[in-house]
């Protein structure tokens, strides 16, 4: 793929879904949120290291890790944005901290899943694809028992009751 075709699709990609988890955030009424979701995408770090790792079918931070062990992408991408539960952790020598992540941004990371899993599993996608995406890892997320609780609640809403039903029982979620 050249490197037109990349950026090209790789815009594309990240402005399709910056749009639509901003739909979903406010039908949620989490206005600044839909509004700000995201924006590191298009940094000069993030937007380069994308258009380079770019295949279409799947995230280039996978690619990019793939490639080198690491990706420089994401390292940055989760240290900006709050709806990443990897924003709320830290090490102090040998100890792990899991701080509390504030219902909101719990709330934006459910409407992040729902849209991420829409764009990359397209025709595949059902209201139970973000459900099964998080049980899937959710042993690897270092978040705290409230938090988790939050998520699966939210999630298995959607999962159960369907994505307009579940965006407005967010909404009210406390």
């Amino acid at each position: 793929m050249n490197y037109y075709t990349r950026l090209k699709g790789h815009f594309y990609t990240i402005t399709k879904h910056k749009i639509l988890v901003m739909n979903a955030c406010f039908k949620c009424h989490l206005f600044k949120q839909g509004i700000f979701h995201d924006l590191s995408k298009y940094s000069l770090i993030e937007f380069n290291l994308g258009v380079k790792y770019y295949e279409g079918f799947r995230s280039p931070i996978d690619k990019e890790k793939e490639h080198n062990n690491i990706s420089i992408a994401w390292l940055h991408h989760k240290g900006h944005n709050k709806h990443h539960w990897e924003y709320w952790i830290d090490r102090k020598g040998k100890e792990l901290y899991v701080n509390q992540i504030p219902l909101k941004y719990i709330k934006e990371s459910v409407c992040d899943r729902v849209v991420a899993s829409k764009i990359y599993q397209k025709q595949n996608y059902t209201d139970a694809s973000a459900f099964n995406f998080y049980m899937n890892g959710s042993d690897q997320h270092h978040i705290s028992e409230v938090n988790k609780k939050q998520m699966y609640d939210m999630l298995s809403y959607i999962k159960d009751y369907g994505e307009k039903q579940g965006f407005k029982m967010i909404k009210d979620y406390q």
